[in-house]
């Protein structure tokens, strides 16, 4: 009997690469976004979902965020997804469902970086944008990072930007960044692929404020009238419609 030959080698996996003008414009821009105390953005978010069948559906969802640090937040969102506003004052997280009336109510821990992983596991509720929100931006951002490389320039929606791309385990994903004065993301883009058919989102960035003038009682929810509470679902016990 002849010998059976030798597995063939597995290729070696293509080695890092690390551009460091990729992750030095990338640094500039989240240390604008952190030392900001406060800031005002809208965003439209293009996210795939898997429905009952394994399909992944298509929604769009329009934001508009308010942030003072360290420990304030607003959200309003709209569109395909579930429509709500969300409050976070310091003390409570709030969610209001204004179609329906409905609100849930929670304490919650005393700042933006222990609030948004907090709400993930009490609520399900995630923002596309929220590695944004937090004090250090770079740091969430390149956590695990392998890749980064410079794509070059582009314009989004007129505006002139330069082109990043990243890789970390399970996820690849982009950023636009304004070339010009502002220095901030115009586009963030991402596809999971440790997720099967990997799902993607996008997100565009407007009217960004970095000195905005908020009120801390915008960011309190008062309960309107007859509305009914509700309890947050956690993660876990969510289902997939």
């Amino acid at each position: 009997m002849a010998e059976k030959p030798a597995a063939k080698p597995e290729p070696p996996a293509p080695a890092p690469v690390i551009e460091r003008q990729a992750l030095d414009r990338l640094k500039q821009m989240s240390e604008k976004l952190a030392s900001a105390k406060a800031f005002t953005y809208r965003s439209r978010s293009v996210v795939e979902v898997p429905s009952k069948t394994g399909q992944f559906l298509t929604f769009f969802a329009d934001s508009q965020v308010a942030l003072e640090r360290p420990n304030k937040l607003r959200a309003s969102v709209t569109g395909d997804v579930p429509n709500f506003h969300f409050y976070y004052d310091g003390s409570n997280v709030s969610a209001f469902d204004p179609e329906k009336n409905l609100y849930a109510l929670s304490s919650a821990p005393g700042t933006i970086d222990e609030m948004l992983p907090f709400v993930m596991d009490k609520a399900g509720i995630h923002f596309p944008t929220d590695d944004l929100m937090y004090s250090d931006p770079y740091a969430v951002m390149t956590k695990g990072l392998t890749d980064a490389i410079v794509v070059g320039p582009t314009t989004v929606n007129g505006v002139s930007c330069e082109h990043f791309a990243f890789r970390a385990p399970g996820i690849n994903w982009e950023i636009w960044i304004d070339s010009g004065k502002s220095g901030l993301p115009k586009r963030l883009a991402a596809t999971y692929t440790d997720v099967d058919n990997f799902p993607r989102f996008l997100v565009e960035f407007s009217d960004w404020n970095l000195e905005p003038k908020l009120s801390k009682g915008q960011f309190v929810f008062k309960k309107p009238a007859n509305a009914k509470k509700i309890e947050f679902v956690a993660r876990a016990e969510q289902k997939t419609e």
